[in-house]
């Protein structure tokens, strides 16, 4: 068999770079990944969503990437969104540049994901909800804002320990977002955050009832690292369609 032949047979690969307190973002891409695509994580220290915890997560971001390389991988993605926004507007689009010189390959962050999601969407006016503390949850709209959209609601949980994200259901994202931003008038979109946050198989259901797109921050992050990686995937959901 031939290098090419060997490259030909091994199907995608996609690099996730997570939080080491992260137990939702892997298995929620390999649900919605064919077969052909195979998802390979690295991890970086938080136990915590502080400002401070991730912002010190965030200077690992590069190493993770480097050895993501090493398995050849097709595009990384930096699975975190508050990590990847909380320096505020062009922090996102500044780690991308930093993990693709790292990986050697097409690299997303979350945030800026979400951005593009929204912008594909063609949505202004939106409302988020989160598992967040309200100073994250401040970062988020000010980040949000600055990226031209109309945030006219935002509710978050008051959560800081990751492990206490990722025990949260996807039923517990349907009640959220109906409860409390989902009756906010004249929506374009709904947003739920967090990629410990298993809301992402909450998406269909939730458009359903309240006939708007809804995004989440691992839908958001799978769409855009397979586009950048040139796979088909067949995500929940408006913005998969």
């Amino acid at each position: 068999m031939t290098d090419a032949d060997a490259d030909a047979d091994r199907g995608g690969r996609l690099g996730l770079i997570v939080p080491s307190s992260n137990a939702t973002a892997e298995p929620g891409f390999r649900a919605f990944c064919p077969e052909t695509i195979t998802v390979h994580g690295a991890r970086m220290a938080l136990e915590s969503v502080t400002v401070d915890e991730l912002d010190a997560m965030s200077d690992d971001a590069a190493r993770a990437a480097t050895l993501l390389g090493h398995a050849d991988v097709d595009a990384v993605a930096y699975a975190c969104t508050t990590g990847s926004l909380i320096h505020g507007p062009g922090f996102d689009a500044e780690l991308e540049d930093r993990l693709a010189e790292a990986a050697g390959v097409p690299a997303v962050a979350t945030a800026r994901s979400v951005v593009r999601a929204l912008e594909t969407l063609e949505a202004d006016r939106i409302a988020v909800a989160t598992p967040y503390t309200d100073a994250l949850d401040e970062r988020e709209r000010d980040f949000l804002e600055a990226a031209g959209f109309e945030v006219a609601s935002i509710d978050g949980r008051g959560l800081a320990a990751n492990t206490a994200i990722g025990e949260l259901t996807p039923e517990d994202a349907t009640q959220q977002v109906l409860e409390r931003v989902g009756a906010v008038d004249d929506l374009d979109a709904v947003f739920v955050s967090c990629t410990n946050y298993r809301s992402l198989a909450a998406v269909e259901g939730l458009e359903a009832e309240l006939e708007v797109p809804v995004i989440t921050s691992n839908g958001a992050t799978l769409w855009d690292v397979c586009g950048a990686a040139g796979f088909a995937v067949d995500g929940p959901g408006t913005l998969f369609e």
